[in-house]
């Protein structure tokens, strides 16, 4: 682990490793190696699996009404992925690989009896659930309430603290999504995904390690939180003119 890792950062990846070898010791599980594009599980499908990231990146993709792909979750190592299936009987989303990497797959029935055995495992599985509502509640926080360039900023702070919280660097990331995903992501198009990157640059908050490319330096995350608060700043202040 890099020296410079703050020390947050490291109790997340120990919580993220003994989840891990929590659940490698209670239950059988099945390891899966996958690459980009390949498919976790798929919407419509039978509901009998719960799934944990031990490495790589994958992203979670609706259909909308109109039949478009709608990306709607990214997920780092240690996310549990499958949830939504849990009520239904069925996976509501696609689970995409984004790259290479490892998945743990286990039987949901085996779980819960697991859980009877061990406390521990069941308040894992809360704290999984707890996670997983409060991403969504801040991904819709921040659809609904932050500019474009704000938008773009707050992901790539989001994506830049879940490497931190698994003891990476995030001075420099590789976006393994195209900007046309990314917009897919925000709710913005192509092209103002580019614009705010390039504005983001142009202020030092990020610089691009090749042109073209998927490289993105960060030299201080602590940038786009200040970079956000100066867009929605001009925004309350006009409120609070309206209201006095």
């Amino acid at each position: 682990m890099n020296a410079t890792t703050p020390q947050g950062a490291q109790t997340n990846s120990q919580r993220i490793a003994a989840c891990l070898d929590l659940l490698r010791e209670a239950l059988p599980i099945q390891r899966r190696v996958v690459h980009a594009g390949d498919a976790l599980y798929q919407s419509g499908e039978r509901f009998t699996n719960l799934h944990v990231l031990n490495s790589g990146m994958v992203k979670i993709v609706n259909l909308s009404p109109d039949g478009r792909e709608q990306v709607v979750g990214l997920h780092f190592r240690g996310d549990w992925l499958g949830f939504d299936g849990i009520a239904t009987g069925s996976y509501g989303c696609d689970a995409i690989a984004m790259d290479t990497g490892e998945v743990w797959t286990f039987r949901y029935d085996a779980l819960l009896e697991a859980c009877i055995a061990r406390p521990a495992l069941l308040s894992v599985l809360h704290e999984a659930m707890s996670r997983e509502i409060g991403r969504d509640r801040d991904s819709m926080m921040s659809l609904c309430t932050l500019p474009a360039d704000a938008r773009v900023a707050d992901f790539l702070r989001n994506w830049a603290e879940a490497l931190s919280d698994r003891g990476l660097r995030t001075d420099q990331i590789t976006l393994r999504m195209t900007r046309a995903e990314i917009g897919n992501y925000l709710g913005m198009t192509l092209e103002t995904v580019s614009r705010a990157l390039s504005r983001l640059a142009r202020t030092d908050v990020i610089r691009f390690a090749e042109k073209g490319r998927r490289e993105i330096q960060i030299p201080q995350v602590e940038a786009l939180s200040e970079f956000i608060q100066r867009c929605v700043t001009p925004a309350a202040a006009s409120s609070a003119a309206v209201i006095h």
